[in-house]
């Protein structure tokens, strides 16, 4: 499964960017999603005055909606509710609480009335299969593609809710739609398919494929989430000693990004909100990669080595249920 470098898997923009960037580049709020209505946003500036961060703080804490907002203060106070709002969902998340995370979402989306805006339609899709909600999630993304349709990210996320759905045809459908209309030889993109099969487990012949060419694309500096899937295909392959040896180097790159995002941390180079959701993701990549080491070790006999990665699974939050996979 594929998260972006910085903790989110959604991109802002649906292809390069990710919410953690936004952060960093201290903006608050997604970017408008490529042909939604909001093509002209700009963030409020900061510093705009301590009135009206006083009333919109106002406006959060009673929980007012637009209609009751003056109509001559909305186009500002709106798109600062929208901008706060998202800042809280991203601190929220951060901090592991997906369902507050959520309902901050729902209030930007609430905000922006009609006018739709794929990105926070995607990143509600992600809160909402993290919820143990993939129909919630499959219909967010089926709104996000419908506002730019060839959009990439939709795909993907209907895609992984379609796992957790019981609907493998969707699952495989849309990866392949991902690869199909990502560049030749995308890495994320046949990764993204290589998972997909083997969650599903069908064509794992092709998946082996896919994620060979992804690593051959990659190279040495290749991820631990790419090895991952690999090893994870081997073993559906019933190629348990080359998936243990994937899954054993898998596991060490993942501790390695875990010690220098704690050294970054420790040192403030780092904003603690996206330090937070890398930490996330990487507790969740340790937990799918423990549970995956842990069936393999059972299959090849080493069954206390099993036990304690089932276990070490669990206490990091494993749980295909709600979309950690």
């Amino acid at each position: 499964m594929r998260y972006d470098r910085d903790g989110f898997p959604i991109p802002a923009d649906f292809d390069s960017r990710s919410r953690a960037d936004d952060l960093a580049d201290e903006r608050s709020v997604l970017p408008p999603f490529s042909g939604a209505p909001l093509a002209d946003w700009a963030p409020p500036q900061r510093g705009s005055g301590r009135v009206k961060r006083t009333l919109i703080m106002a406006v959060l804490g009673l929980g007012l909606v637009p209609a009751l907002v003056g109509p001559q203060l909305m186009p500002e106070i709106r798109m600062a509710v929208v901008r706060m709002s998202v800042d809280r969902a991203l601190r929220m998340e951060a901090e592991d609480d997906v369902a507050g995370a959520l309902a901050e979402v729902d209030r930007a989306l609430e905000w922006l009335g009609g006018e739709e805006d794929g990105s926070l339609l995607c990143q509600r899709a992600w809160l909402r299969l993290h919820n143990g909600d993939p129909a919630g999630a499959i219909e967010d993304a089926r709104r996000a593609e419908s506002l730019a349709p060839g959009t990439l990210m939709p795909l993907r996320v209907r895609g992984l809710a379609a796992v957790v759905g019981g609907n493998p045809d969707q699952a495989l459908a849309d990866a392949a739609a991902v690869v199909e209309r990502s560049a030749p030889g995308d890495p994320d993109a046949l990764n993204h398919r290589a998972y997909i099969r083997a969650l599903v487990g069908r064509e794992l012949p092709e998946a082996l494929a896919d994620i060979d060419a992804a690593i051959g694309q990659v190279g040495p500096a290749v991820s631990a989430e790419l090895l991952d899937t690999r090893g994870y295909i081997l073993h559906l392959l019933d190629r348990d000693q080359e998936a243990l040896e994937q899954m054993n180097e898998a596991i060490e790159r993942m501790l390695q990004d875990r010690r220098r995002v704690r050294l970054v941390a420790d040192h403030g180079e780092i904003d603690p909100v996206v330090a937070g959701l890398r930490f996330r993701t990487i507790e969740h990549g340790l937990a799918v990669m423990y549970h995956h080491r842990g069936l393999i070790c059972r299959r090849v006999g080493h069954d206390e080595q099993a036990r304690q990665d089932f276990d070490a699974a669990r206490v990091k939050g494993y749980d295909p249920s709600r979309g950690v996979f």
